[in-house]
């Protein structure tokens, strides 16, 4: 049987004994009903090492493990993709969310475009933010992962593309001269993917982000879903920039 793995957001050495944070032990003991003896792989999200532990105690709401071994898995992709997901309702961002980062993108920003259709603030918008959050280190523990990507604190569209960093700025539009596999190699292996929402942006967006130096790019003859059209996006680049092919 597959080893499970287990995200601990504390510090991690070898030879020490350790109690689960209440969400980890939950789901070791709950979910997974494993028991003294069993093991598990920790990791906390800081870097590429992940931990053998030997569960030493184990209840329903509180497990304590000795770590045993580290192992370092170097499978971070390098290319660093900032995913700015315009948010969509339903399901639909916990979907984008969770596969982008199967696919290794370094950290997603939610945004509040014209269209994007959802109104969320305060409270209600950092419960969301939360949940993304879990879910982005879910896909973690899943795809073996160990550094989790960030999820934002959801920004408007004029703030996020009018952030300053060395990344290749991309956008997806009908009208492009581009297509991924015809981009220029980029300088740095860093790109800022905008993706617009079910309705798209408005004209004064693209106009926007085009002054913001996003190159516009094209995947395909076919109108895609917001979803597809991110993680569609995301294969490409990371097929010709990053690790994946």
């Amino acid at each position: 049987m597959r080893v499970p793995r287990i995200y601990e957001p504390q510090a991690l050495r070898l030879n020490t004994q350790l109690d689960l944070n209440d969400d980890a032990a939950n789901h070791v003991g709950r979910v997974l009903r494993l028991n003294v003896g069993d093991q598990i792989w920790l990791f906390n999200g800081e870097d590429e090492n992940q931990y053998l532990a030997n569960i030493v105690q184990s209840t329903k709401k509180h497990v304590q493990v000795k770590i045993v071994e580290c192992q370092t898995t170097a499978n971070e992709s390098p290319l660093k993709i900032h995913l700015g997901q315009a948010i969509s309702r339903g399901d639909r961002m916990d979907f984008v969310i969770q596969k982008s980062v199967e696919l290794g993108v370094d950290a997603i920003t939610p945004i509040f475009s014209e269209r994007c259709g959802v109104k969320l603030s305060g409270e209600r918008l950092e419960k969301k933010r939360q949940q993304w959050q879990k879910i982005a280190i879910a896909a973690c523990e899943q795809s073996g992962r160990n550094q989790v990507p960030e999820i934002n604190q959801p920004i408007s569209f004029n703030d996020w593309i009018n952030q300053q960093d060395d990344a290749v700025k991309l956008t997806l539009h009908p009208r492009a001269n581009y297509r991924i596999n015809t981009l220029p190699e980029p300088k740095v292996k860093q790109i800022r993917l905008l993706i617009g929402p079910e309705g798209g942006f408005t004209g004064d967006e693209v106009n926007l982000s085009e002054q913001a130096g996003f190159i516009e790019t094209l995947l395909g003859p076919r109108i895609l879903r917001t979803e597809t059209a991110a993680l569609t996006a995301i294969t490409a680049l990371q097929c010709r920039f990053g690790d994946l092919g």
